[in-house]
């Protein structure tokens, strides 16, 4: 069969060196199928295979069933991921089931079914798998095969495109009733291939895991065609288009402008971090007629639902408006939010059960931007990023529901159930507590190396999203793969920056707004140290010495601030200045006078921000060489010479001229900045933290 709408990645060779391992096949079959999200999402659907094992017990040979554990992925599942539970045992849960509104309890007793005593913990979705007799499952949520369980007349679509093929189980929350309705229709269809869950997704099964994973494929490209030789044919996609977007230059500035006032308001409980974009299949909706009408409705999937809220905000402002008044923008999207929370609100108290968790934040994930694009917002980068794949994900479904008959979204009592079930709410109380600097956004100016890229990792090791930038490239680009390697791809952007340019520092800033929807700590790091006398030092040194580090510092201050007040809940400014601001020494004085600028434009910063609650702040370090770009253009030649030793002697020198003896490392200033912005000094601003090893000229007087 030719695949045309999926990625047939099955490589014979590749499962040929895996022998007859089937729970190494099994877990090839699941990275291969979760690496095509139109198959399923990041973190949904599951996958199984049973094999022989010997009982450790009783010597005897038994059937276990390997399946993905509680909150894994499939795409990148690992054996560490898998529970291994005994067949007969689950089966035997039968016996102990009470009914539907008891079926929490079995989660419980999943555990008494475990072989391999190193198991992940077994999901919900684990006796669905359990309770079908086939060595191989698949449990997947492609976008063709739910907007075929999403459509209206489900049962007679599903019918048209398989025959008597395939089974067809009207929705129900995920769990070991679900379980035994999947057996039941086994049992009245005696050799189908799969079935469609109502609403949900499809399961599908096989004798091996190549079978398994062809056979999944096919149900999945057999949906996916049908629905494309129905998209259009009774009406335009999505009823054709309302609003025409602007250029793709124009939709990322205007986007850019915007993220940090939406971020803004949708931190109003939390700190949230952004994602944007503009991809084809979003604009497509969010330009069309039926926007009004299908936005609304929310999703199908339980697991879209579970990361995109109960339906998307549809923001009412032209794709063209005039961003720069920020006070009436926010004037005009204040009730937009008030209203969505206000909704959202009654949802809560309309579905609640008296045992049901207390209400969570009542902002919404998923912003949707007629003409420029979909925004949304989540604790961090990678579940705001995964949102906008699901919602993606919906979109899809919306799309083929709508080509077939009409898209029905999940009830809201069932929504509600999904989302505030207690076995949800246990998931997330397990959760590990936020780091320190989770759900906030910093941009570190001369981040390719030295001082920069330490305080990067740093920010970056206690939760923050980090903005790196530099004016040498390959630098960036070196730090942006060694930052991408320790923390993953979610916790970094990278942009180039020359701060002495204007534009060039406004670029940097809107992509840091488009890459996590804001900034709260900006730290002015990139500089360059000159080191003369009086009539040696050029006015091209001076000049550079003020543009790199005065100038700089204030225009990438202003950019940054812009950016806070947009968002309105207040940030951090750190300046990296030097001990030079405070002791005079000799043959210094462009880059001590340029120091000194610095640290008075950082006390004046903190005096005019403070009812913005910007905190302005400085770190005076001194002698730091290690990875440090100040050693280069003849600064260690300038001061050896300054001071009478040699170059080789200076490390030594600096050490000895300090209360503590200590060699000052790039480690140690951006600790600094940590202790700055970690919250736990939220009342102070306007301070000067040496980090000098203790230079007593260089104490504040």
């Amino acid at each position: 069969m030719n695949f045309n709408h999926v990625n047939y990645l099955w490589d014979d060779a590749k499962a040929a060196s895996l022998g007859d391992d089937q729970i190494a096949l099994f877990l090839y079959r699941s990275n291969i199928l979760g690496a095509d999200l139109r198959i399923t999402n990041y973190g949904g659907g599951n996958t199984s295979c049973k094999t022989i094992e010997k009982d450790p017990l009783s010597g005897k040979e038994v059937e276990v069933m390997w399946v993905k554990g509680s909150g894994g992925d499939i795409g990148t599942l690992t054996r560490k991921g898998i529970a291994g539970l005994y067949v007969e045992k689950l089966q035997q849960l039968k016996n102990r089931y009470r009914g539907i509104e008891f079926e929490d309890e079995i989660v419980g007793l999943q555990l008494h079914c475990l072989f391999d005593l190193d198991s992940a913990a077994p999901s919900i979705d684990t006796p669905l798998h359990g309770l079908l007799p086939f060595k191989h499952i698949d449990h997947l949520h492609p976008d063709a095969v739910i907007a075929i369980a999403a459509a209206k007349d489900s049962p007679a679509v599903t019918r048209e495109i398989w025959g008597d093929t395939m089974g067809w189980v009207p929705w129900q929350r995920p769990g070991f009733d679900l379980g035994l309705q999947l057996e039941k229709c086994l049992a009245e269809n005696p050799g189908i291939r799969g079935i469609v869950l109502g609403g949900h997704g499809l399961f599908t099964w096989g004798d091996t895991s190549k079978a398994c994973y062809l056979n999944s494929l096919e149900v999945i490209e057999q949906a996916s065609a049908y629905i494309e030789r129905h998209l259009g044919k009774k009406r335009p996609v999505f009823g054709g288009a309302k609003v025409q977007s602007m250029d793709a230059g124009a939709r990322k500035k205007q986007a850019a402008a915007i993220a940090p006032v939406l971020r803004g308001f949708c931190s109003s409980e939390r700190m949230m971090i952004g994602h944007f974009t503009d991809d084809a299949r979003v604009l497509e909706f969010i330009n069309s007629n039926d926007l009004a009408k299908l936005a609304p409705l929310g999703t199908s999937c339980p697991d879209h639902f579970l990361r995109t809220k109960i339906q998307p905000l549809v923001l009412s402002m032209a794709s063209d408006a005039n961003l720069a008044d920020v006070e009436e923008v926010k004037k005009a999207l204040q009730p937009a939010f008030e209203q969505y929370r206000a909704e959202y609100a009654a949802y809560y108290d309309t579905c609640k059960h008296p045992h049901s968790p207390a209400m969570r934040d009542p902002n919404p994930v998923v912003m949707l931007y007629p003409g420029v694009g979909m925004f949304t917002f989540a604790k961090d980068k990678q579940t705001a990023r995964v949102a906008a794949e699901f919602y993606i994900n919906a979109i899809n479904v919306m799309r083929g529901s709508e080509a077939i008959t009409e898209y029905t979204a999940l009830p809201r009592q069932e929504a509600f159930n999904i989302e505030y079930w207690l076995l949800e709410e246990a998931k997330l109380q397990r959760m590990p507590k936020p780091k320190p600097l989770s759900g906030r956004v910093a941009l570190v100016t001369g981040s390719g190396g030295g001082i920069g890229l330490a305080t990067a990792k740093k920010l970056a090791t206690e939760g923050a999203c980090v903005v790196l930038n530099d004016i040498d490239e390959q630098r960036l680009e070196d730090a942006k793969a060694e930052f991408v390697k320790t923390f993953g791809k979610d916790s970094v952007s990278t942009t180039p920056l020359n701060v002495t340019d204007a534009d060039a520092v406004a670029a940097a800033f809107d992509a840091a707004c488009l890459a996590f929807g804001g900034v709260d700590v900006v730290v002015s790091n990139a500089g360059i140290s000159i080191s003369k006398g009086l009539l040696e030092h050029s006015l091209s040194d001076w000049d550079k010495l003020q543009n790199i580090l005065v100038k700089g510092q204030f225009l990438v201050s202003q950019a940054g601030v812009a950016v806070m007040r947009k968002q309105g809940f207040g940030g951090d400014v750190v300046n990296i200045v030097s001990k030079n601001a405070v002791v005079a020494g000799p043959n210094n004085v462009g880059y001590g006078a340029a120091k000194a600028a610095q640290a008075h434009m950082t006390r004046l910063l903190a005096a005019e921000l403070g009812g913005d609650h910007i905190r302005v702040n400085m770190v005076n370090p001194d002698a730091v060489i290690a990875g440090s770009n100040i050693w280069a253009g003849g600064w260690a030649e300038g001061r050896a010479k300054a001071y009478g030793v040699s170059v080789e002697e200076l490390p030594a020198f600096y050490a000895k001229r300090t209360l503590l003896g200590a060699i000052i490392l790039p480690d140690d200033i951006a600790n600094a900045v940590f202790v700055l912005v970690s919250g736990l000094l939220n009342k102070s601003t306007g301070n000067a933290l040496n980090v000098d090893g203790g230079v007593a000229m260089g104490f504040l007087r």
